[in-house]
């Protein structure tokens, strides 16, 4: 039995029937594709030893861990730098100082609307940084101005009473903001703080540019040499599933850490209630005269 939906009619036997030849067409055509796809491949010689022989060597292997941790590196500074400039710069864009707020908006939107590539550029020629801090740099500004908006969204979302209720306890801005906004606002901008971070992770990979020796670095040195037949296909064959796979642990992580947030004391059963001096429903012994009353 179909489960009802009030929002939309349930489909009927001939509605299901085209449902089901939808997908077995839609499924056909991906399998063609793909079939396309190794055909030209292996036609291509793509797949030949020639091509996959140098990642048996230990000095491929040892260029490619060396690019991976390196991209790791830089990708560990950005992400760290860029949430503390974030969280700066949100905290200058709520401020109720004028000055303060639309000097942080300048900043903001200036980082925010530049093209990453200029940025780094700029920072490597005309500021004669090195490689990796030119890309850490690049990283932070763009990314940092972004998650800036992704944290004053998520505290502006924040229902208005909640903020006047705590002003009304007497709570101050920094108390009011550590221990009733943020809270509230933390499952809503971790998933955008989470997919901006994968922005980040990948956006690694213009270090290249700028001759910093990260992962796609290594991969170029390797697809551009002629000893090997130039390898393109199979070096991103390599590459492209762990930059995969280091953004789906990313995914997981923030999944992880949103299910752990979700976990309160209310949601465990709290602590434990003290029993009552009375049992509900007993009337007082003898002496005792009710609440209320002499």
């Amino acid at each position: 039995m179909v489960a009802a939906s009030a929002l939309y009619d349930i489909p009927g036997p001939k509605t299901r029937g085209r449902h089901r030849l939808y997908s077995l067409l839609a499924l056909v055509g991906i399998a063609g594709l793909l079939s396309w796809v190794g055909y030209e491949l292996v036609a291509t010689g793509q797949f030949s030893y020639t091509k996959w022989n140098p990642f048996q060597y230990k000095g491929i292997q040892r260029l490619l861990w060396h690019g991976l941790l390196n991209t790791l590196k830089a990708f560990g500074l950005a992400a760290a730098f860029a949430l503390a400039f974030g969280v700066l710069f949100a905290a200058g864009r709520l401020s109720e100082h004028r000055p303060v707020r639309w000097f942080s908006t300048l900043v903001v939107e200036f980082f925010r609307a530049m093209p990453l590539l200029v940025m780094i550029f700029f920072i490597f020629v005309a500021m004669k940084v090195q490689p990796l801090w030119a890309l850490v740099a690049g990283l932070t500004l763009y990314n940092g101005s972004v998650l800036a908006e992704v944290f004053r969204a998520g505290i502006l979302a924040v229902p208005r009473g909640q903020r006047e209720a705590a002003y009304a306890l007497g709570m101050r801005k920094t108390q009011v903001m550590r221990h009733v906004l943020v809270p509230q606002a933390n499952r809503a901008m971790l998933p955008s703080i989470i997919s901006q971070l994968v922005v980040a992770l990948k956006d690694t990979s213009l270090g290249f540019l700028i001759t910093y020796e990260e992962f796609l670095h290594a991969g170029k040195l390797i697809a551009t040499n002629l000893d090997y037949d130039l390898p393109f296909i199979p070096v991103v064959m390599v590459i492209a599933p762990v930059y995969i796979g280091m953004c789906l642990l990313l995914s997981w992580l923030a999944y992880a850490v949103e299910r752990r947030g979700r976990r309160s004391v209310r949601l465990r059963g709290g602590p434990a209630v003290a029993p009552a001096g009375v049992p509900m429903g007993s009337p007082p012994e003898v002496g005792e005269h009710p609440v209320g009353q002499t």
